[in-house]
């Protein structure tokens, strides 16, 4: 009951601002909650809207499963050689601190506009969180967990599904689940920079021709996505640590 009085009371919050920043700015920046959900709800009927939802469905689910494969392996590997992580770690945590507008005209030339270019712009947002994040579990094991499997005599494969999984998974899915919403995000401003198709050129077009309905309706839709999304890797982030 508290939970669902601290949503009520948050989203009212929200809803308040929203009126607010109506009031203060006009139609000129933003639309007003009522007429924002009505034209949303339009933009579903819309088949050229969902043939822009796919797109950018289609460059995330590529950029999250390149940031969550090559993260975890990466962020395993380093984190195994104690040198090697130790050096590693605060390059990486360098470069996460880059604005990465900075990075765009490099990965332009590299990548082109289209789907590769979104991709490659959610991979470098998504994956280096995930990295440090594994690096931290594996820095963070019991010794004492490898020394028991030394004793029960228990094989590397053994080892890694009956000790190591079950220890590190926790910090590895708080590493997916910031790495889901940075992911998310860069492929968004990808798709702003170098496409001409997806939710984020949707958001960059209408603000380019001053569609403020399609901009505050389409960013709502992603608000409420990433929201979402969010909230349930959260309850298996919870999850997660619970059983561990």
């Amino acid at each position: 009951m508290t939970r669902l009085f601290d949503w009520i009371v948050i989203v009212a919050a929200i809803f308040a601002i929203w009126l607010g920043l109506y009031a203060y700015a006009g139609d000129v920046a933003i639309t007003p909650p009522l007429r924002t959900f009505a034209f949303a709800t339009e933009l579903l009927s819309r088949p050229t809207f969902w043939n822009n939802v796919g797109a950018t469905m289609a460059a995330f689910a590529m950029a999250l499963a390149i940031s969550a494969v090559a993260g975890v392996t990466l962020g395993l590997m380093l984190g195994m050689r104690r040198f090697a992580g130790e050096v590693a770690e605060p390059i990486l945590s360098s470069l996460y601190t880059i604005p990465k507008v900075t990075l765009y005209p490099l990965m332009l030339l590299i990548f082109g506009l289209g789907m590769s270019a979104k991709v490659a712009f959610g991979v470098i947002h998504g994956m280096i969180p995930v990295m440090l994040f594994t690096m931290a579990a594996v820095k963070n094991l019991e010794p004492v967990l490898l020394r028991t499997a030394r004793v029960l005599r228990l094989s590397r494969t053994q080892t890694a599904l009956s000790v190591l999984a079950p220890a590190l998974m926790p910090e590895i899915i708080t590493g997916l689940r910031v790495g889901f919403a940075l992911t998310l995000l860069g492929v968004l401003i990808g798709e702003m920079f170098a496409s001409q198709r997806g939710l984020g050129f949707l958001i960059i077009n209408g603000i380019n021709v001053h569609d403020v309905r399609m901009t505050t309706a389409v960013t709502l839709m992603v608000v409420v996505f990433a929201v979402a999304a969010n909230g349930l890797m959260l309850a298996l982030d919870r999850r997660a640590h619970h059983f561990a």
